[in-house]
């Protein structure tokens, strides 16, 4: 993820969840004695011991506690058009520059996994769906933020229409970048997650995600991948990019 110098302002009070969060990281991997992390994960010094291991433990330990504390009903906050972040900044673990330019013409949404219909969706498809507007902010684990507006098909609409089993755990993204992502099934069925089609009012520029992009205001921003080409569901845990480096992969509220 390319590190800003731009210092963007933020309002603490609409991040100190996820500033909680981030601390909350930091505290596992810094700051505990190796006794605190065996009395928390259950493991012993003995032969075989390893920190990150345990740190992989208690990692999910908290995936665990925030997946049973999310609720569909507990919203992100929403903003006025005066507050949109202008120019909103690009972000991604490479130059912008080397943004990947996909074709719409011949562009194909490929579905895979726990889905009962995998047919190819087409941009053209996806506008045929309702669409939905919002203007929340991105936050990056970082330290920054930015409020901008994404327009797009709620993503639970969109899982409805092709049959994604609802009992299912996890849903994930490969991206035409090699990136690659997931989400708990309830954070993808939240009213506010979108297949964000549009960014203020505009075809998704190239920089924020042409074709289309997960748009989840619940979550840090390295949960919202860019330039999806593929969608599925699964009962295997897929991680990420960024989770398989270590980073904490429910990152929401």
């Amino acid at each position: 993820m390319k590190r800003r110098d731009e210092k963007l302002a933020v309002s603490l009070k609409d991040i100190a969840p996820e500033i909680k969060n981030i601390e909350r990281r930091m505290f596992l991997r810094q700051g505990l004695s190796l006794g605190a992390l065996t009395m928390l994960t259950g493991c012993d010094l003995g032969s075989g011991f390893s920190v990150q291991k345990v740190l992989d433990n208690m990692s999910k330990w908290n995936d665990g506690v925030q997946s049973t504390l999310f609720s569909s009903t507990t919203l992100a906050p929403t903003y006025p058009e005066s507050a949109i972040t202008k120019p909103f900044p690009f972000n991604a673990f490479y130059a912008e520059s080397k943004a990947p330019v996909v074709d719409g013409a011949t562009y194909s949404l490929k579905l895979s996994g726990k889905i009962a219909d995998r047919k190819p969706w087409t941009v053209a498809d996806l506008r045929a769906l309702p669409q939905e507007s919002q203007i929340t902010r991105h936050i990056c684990v970082e330290g920054w933020s930015a409020i901008g507006q994404w327009s797009g098909v709620p993503f639970h609409i969109f899982l409805d229409r092709i049959g994604a089993d609802k009992d299912a755990k996890y849903v994930g993204f490969k991206c035409a970048d090699n990136y690659y992502s997931s989400i708990d099934m309830p954070t993808a069925r939240h009213p506010q997650t979108i297949l964000a089609l549009d960014y203020a009012g505009e075809q998704l520029p190239v920089k924020y995600g042409y074709p289309m992009k997960l748009r989840v205001p619940t979550k840090l921003g390295f949960k919202n991948p860019k330039h999806i080409v593929e969608i599925f569901v699964t009962n295997d845990y897929p991680g990420g990019y960024w989770e398989d480096e270590g980073y904490n992969w429910f990152s929401g509220s």
